[in-house]
């Protein structure tokens, strides 16, 4: 039988996510992986080093996925950064529980310490990227170094929401994850309302207006 010529990215992916999930083991080889799938092995190394590039790929292409859906979207387009976020986070959950049976395989016995977890860092890599990008209002403290620490500061806490997030949605066990949809909207509306900076600016305002009459009447 004449291998595949056309093998793409997604079908690598597919076909590797259906391996797992029937053997419960990752392919032996590259070369054997390959062969069950009728495709030349050259054509793997096109899109993958290995076996763990190809794990780190599926949570990066979760990722591509939902920001594909979103962006076709016109009202999304116009959204404000909380309801972005919002809607990033269903359309990703939607993705992930289009594929649980895959995600729970490989997450459920890191379940306690996703942090650390190699094959989930590009997936961080794009989602920190996409927090900075959503033009969350934040202070302006007029000192580079600060506001880079600021900015650090946000975009680790929002990749540990989101690993809270995926724990959470891992154990539930409620119709159609109708709690995950819950804990999203919580856990994201207090969020931005922690972020809230115009109540602080007000203070910091009152503050400065305070210290200038005190300054100017001594």
């Amino acid at each position: 039988m004449a291998k595949k010529k056309s093998v793409s990215k997604n079908d690598i992916i597919t076909w590797y996510m259906d391996y797992v999930l029937e053997h419960d083991a990752n392919p032996k080889t590259v070369f054997a992986f390959a062969k069950m799938n009728n495709f030349e092995e050259a054509k793997f190394y096109e899109y993958f080093t290995s076996f763990e590039a190809i794990e780190k790929g599926i949570f990066e292409a979760f990722f591509s996925n939902s920001i594909i859906a979103l962006n076709k979207s016109e009202d999304y387009k116009i959204f404000d950064a909380r309801n972005k976020l919002l809607s990033f986070y269903y359309t990703f959950f939607e993705n992930l529980t289009a594929n649980r049976s895959y995600v729970k395989h490989v997450l459920d016995k890191y379940k306690k310490d996703l942090k650390g977890l190699k094959i989930l860092s590009g997936l961080k890599k794009h989602f920190t990227h996409y927090i900075s990008e959503l033009g969350i209002q934040m202070l302006d403290l007029k000192q580079e170094q600060l506001e880079k620490i600021q900015d650090n500061a946000l975009k680790e806490s929002a990749w540990f929401q989101l690993l809270l997030t995926m724990k959470f949605w891992l154990d539930d066990t409620s119709a159609s994850f109708e709690k995950t949809d819950i804990f999203i909207e919580k856990s994201v509306n207090t969020t931005f309302d922690v972020l809230d900076v115009a109540p602080l600016k007000s203070v910091i305002d009152l503050g400065k207006f305070l210290f200038k009459e005190k300054f100017h009447s001594n």
